[in-house]
Formats: structure tokens, sequence, C-alpha cells
């Protein structure tokens, strides 16, 4: 929504180990790979030319597996040309990220938007999706660990034991939220919005976020807005938003849902309330 705007352009998940082809050249071993000051240097000027549209040619042409990633490197690599050429702003979306956000901010005077989202609807998503996580990714990092030194105990026993999909998100949700608020306290300049209430009323909530990022909100990308995030499906809309803040309801059963709020409450307190739990 954001890259509706004629002078930004996305870049989408640099951090992401799995991109095939890749869209950032530096080498990013683990998920939610920390960077800071101590460690930068192997990741400095890699990040940098992402962000500056120089895409990874020779580095994403050995990472391709099939003729879609052809097409897709193909496709990339001419927009990057032509966002570099039109000097257009970087618009990096990628909550792997987000325990390095500090440094990003920092390094590339980036502007952040930290993006909230209900613990049911995180683990909603990864449910359905059976996704696993491998958390020895965050033991292998000593310097995030320092960071997440309140939660060691509970990932050591994660990367050694097989537990459930629901599980394991519930962990990582806590994670990612505890960091979130501890940006809160050291970076109230940054701006976060809950997930649910851009879904709710995206037009009025987008209109904050482009102000917030000095970017004109026009008629034309208003109604492109409202094209992709309304019900009406003679019109080819993408996405009915505001019922699907709810869609976790059908993923998850309500031993699940009362699980999930017990086991996030600490966390989840600080972003929503009891209602914030029923339809």
């Amino acid at each position: 929504m954001i890259a509706l705007h004629p002078s930004v352009a996305y870049i989408n998940e640099p951090f992401n180990i799995q991109h095939t082809p890749i869209v950032c050249k530096a080498k990013f071993d683990h998920w939610f790979t920390y960077i800071c000051e101590i460690n930068e240097k192997e990741y400095l000027k890699d990040i940098e030319e992402c962000i500056q549209f120089k895409y990874p040619l020779y580095d994403a042409a050995k990472s391709i597996t099939s003729l879609k990633d052809c097409a897709k490197l193909a496709r990339d690599y001419i927009l990057t040309l032509q966002h570099r050429a039109t000097h257009k702003r970087a618009l990096m979306k990628d909550p792997i990220a987000l325990f390095s956000a500090e440094w990003l901010t920092r390094r590339f005077n980036m502007d952040a938007i930290i993006l909230i989202r209900h613990p049911a609807a995180f683990v909603g998503s990864i449910k359905a999706a059976d996704w696993s996580h491998p958390f020895n990714h965050f033991i292998e990092q000593p310097l995030l660990m320092k960071r997440l030194e309140k939660y060691r105990d509970q990932i050591e026993e994660y990367s050694k034991e097989n537990k459930s999909s629901v599980d394991q998100a519930i962990l990582l949700w806590n994670l990612i939220h505890y960091m979130i608020i501890q940006y809160q306290k050291n970076r109230p300049d940054w701006l976060y919005i809950r997930h649910e209430d851009l879904s709710e009323n995206p037009v009025d909530e987008f209109k904050k976020i482009y102000t917030k990022l000095n970017l004109d909100f026009s008629e034309n990308i208003e109604n492109k807005m409202r094209s992709f995030t309304q019900a009406d499906s003679s019109k080819g809309i993408k996405r009915d938003s505001r019922s699907n803040r709810w869609s976790w309801k059908n993923r998850l059963t309500k031993e699940e849902i009362a699980i999930i709020k017990e086991q996030t409450y600490e966390i989840a307190s600080v972003f929503y309330n009891d209602k914030d739990w029923d339809e």
C-alpha cells in the first residue's frame, strides 16, 4: 500500500534466507539475523547496495533453481534499473529484519514502521501454513540472545524438542513482540500500528502512515487502496481486510485460542484488551 506512491519502490524481504533468486547479496545464515555495530561489517555494504537498487545479478543467477526463478530474476533486474534511474525511495518490507531494526534505522536513516499483530492471528497463520521454526537460529546468535535473555531457557528447550506449530508460534510471537515493547520504550519516534487497525480502517490509517513518511496521499492512491481492501468481487478485489482480521477464529480451536491467550497475555496485554479476543 505504501508503494502505491509513485516515488516509492518495494523491496521484499531481503533478510529471507529462502529467497530464490536472492534480492540482497548479504549472506544470512539464520532466520531473524541480528545486526548491530559489532557485527555490521559482513552485512553493511551488501544491504546498502540493496536499498540503493543495485541488483546482485551474479549472485542472484547462482541462486536460481527453476525457469520461474529465471523469469523473476529478469523482472527484478529490470525493475531495479528503473528504480535507480528514477531515484525511487526504497521501501524495505521485512518482518525477518525486526531484530535488526535499530541498526537499520541508525545506519541508513530509515523511517521505521512496526506492525503489531494479534497473537491468535499470528499463530493461526503459522498453523495454517504448518511452518516450523528452527529455534537454534536464535541460540547460534549470541549477540541476539543477550537481547532475549529473559527467554533463554525456553528458546533452548524449543531448539532441542519437537514442539507443535502452535507452541512454536506462541513463543515466536512473544519474542517478536517483547522486542517491539523494548523499541517502544527506546524509540518513541517510530510508528507503531496494529495490523487489526489497518484492516478495520485501511484508508484512514494509511493516511497517517503517508503523513509520517511525508508522502502525498492522492485521490488516485486512495481509490487504488479501496480497491485492494474492500469486498467487491465484481472489481477484482484482492482482499476484504475488515473480515480478514478475524480469520484466525476459523483456523484455531477454542482450546487453542485459550492457550494462546494465556501464554501470550503478559506481552499481548500491552497491545490488546479482552475485547480484542472477541468479535
